[in-house]
């Protein structure tokens, strides 16, 4: 057997008992008709592509959609595999107008590179926090519109009852601390986590109070284990941590995560028709960086779309798929050879192989709070 042949089988043995069954709670049935997603590039599945009309270059997609598909990654990103599991289409980009996009199962309003905080002159995205929930509120308005004139569109827009039923789910706060670590102190950005967090409840009150019920909340991986920040900010060896990850970024991302399950907790509280769950995506993926070979990968922390070459294979100057004249020369960041090596797909963002390892342990429910682990069985078929 070569060695591709062994590490795809390692992934496959890796996945297979979450192919027998799942133990769901009432609170996290997966039963739901809708989806609405928040977020940045961890869950954008083309906003921003589409949103500034830019364009994301080969080799991005090449694993899944065999082309750029508006997600930074080789192929699918977490929220795509979740939304497999729960047996639901992938989510169209809320600004993804072109190819008439379906939006019967719900929509996606992450958009790469989005903060909680209001966006500045400098910010990567325009579509901070703020402004998705308000886009969000826009769609709502505009399908109610469309319905109360015809029902000739219903089977492309979500019918009136899937807004309360529907899961809102959220993943962004990262931008926010790792954008900061290039102006601030350590000391400044801790002292700034309770300011981003209240912007973040402002929104959830806000899809709370237009019916919203099903809140699904992921926390902020270990920002100090992507290259990119260990390029910059890891040069010092004594600024890593045992893994070779950027100390005061992972400190950050744990401070921000503390004070986000404390919300989540104050929320379940305040919102007893609601149900609130908290995902620990940190652990998750500080565990697959510390345990990569278990899981069948080869490179917890060099990126596989890049320039450089090791130990990172990250240069800032140059995105994946790009061509430029670097001191004189002209380069190109390429792909690796196999990406089910890598946990890293270009610096910034994870691999599809390491974003299905993700939605795996996520759907064991153990790293959710409430857990739906060991709750009566619901058979939850997963395709990957």
């Amino acid at each position: 057997m070569d060695m591709a042949s062994n590490a795809c089988t390692f992934h496959i043995l890796t996945f297979l008992p979450l192919i027998i069954s799942f133990h769901l709670a009432a609170s996290v049935d997966f039963n739901y008709p809708a989806v609405f997603n928040f977020g940045d590039s961890n869950s954008d599945t083309g906003d921003l592509v589409a949103g500034l009309g830019e364009s994301l270059e080969p080799p991005n997609g090449q694993t899944y959609f065999q082309k750029p598909s508006g997600r930074f990654c080789d192929g699918r990103l977490i929220i795509d595999f979740l939304m497999d599991a729960m047996d639901m289409p992938l989510l169209n980009a809320y600004l993804d107008s072109v190819g008439a996009p379906i939006y019967r199962r719900g929509c996606n309003f992450a958009a790469a590179g989005s903060t909680i905080l209001p966006a500045t002159a400098s910010s990567v995205s325009p579509f901070s926090f703020g402004i998705q929930v308000a886009q969000f509120f826009r769609f709502k308005a505009k399908v109610q519109e469309i319905q109360n004139k015809t029902r000739k569109f219903d089977k492309y827009l979500p019918a009136p009852d899937y807004f309360q039923k529907a899961l809102y789910m959220f993943d962004i706060g990262q931008n926010d601390l790792a954008g900061a670590f290039y102006s601030k102190t350590l000391d400044q950005i801790l002292a700034s986590i309770p300011t981003i967090l209240l912007e973040f409840e402002e929104g959830i009150g806000k899809l709370y109070d237009q019916g919203a019920r099903n809140f699904w909340i992921h926390n902020t991986g270990p920002l100090g284990c992507l290259p990119q920040n260990i390029a910059k900010f890891g040069t010092d060896p004594s600024k890593l941590d045992e893994l070779g990850c950027v100390s005061s970024h992972n400190q950050a991302s744990r401070l921000l995560n503390l004070q986000l399950h404390a919300l989540c907790k104050k929320l379940q509280g305040q919102y007893l028709d609601a149900n609130v769950t908290y995902v620990d995506i940190f652990t998750i993926k500080s565990n697959l960086i510390a345990n990569y070979s278990r899981y069948g990968f080869e490179q917890p922390l060099m990126a596989c779309c890049g320039y450089g070459g090791p130990p990172l294979n990250y240069d800032s100057r140059i995105a994946c798929g790009q061509t430029k004249v670097l001191n004189g020369s002209s380069v190109t960041a390429k792909g690796c050879n196999d990406t089910t090596e890598y946990v890293n797909w270009d610096g910034i963002h994870y691999t599809e192989d390491a974003n299905q390892y993700v939605a795996s342990q996520i759907l064991t429910g153990k790293y959710s709070d409430p857990p739906f682990a060991d709750k009566m069985p619901f058979l939850l078929k997963l395709k990957f």
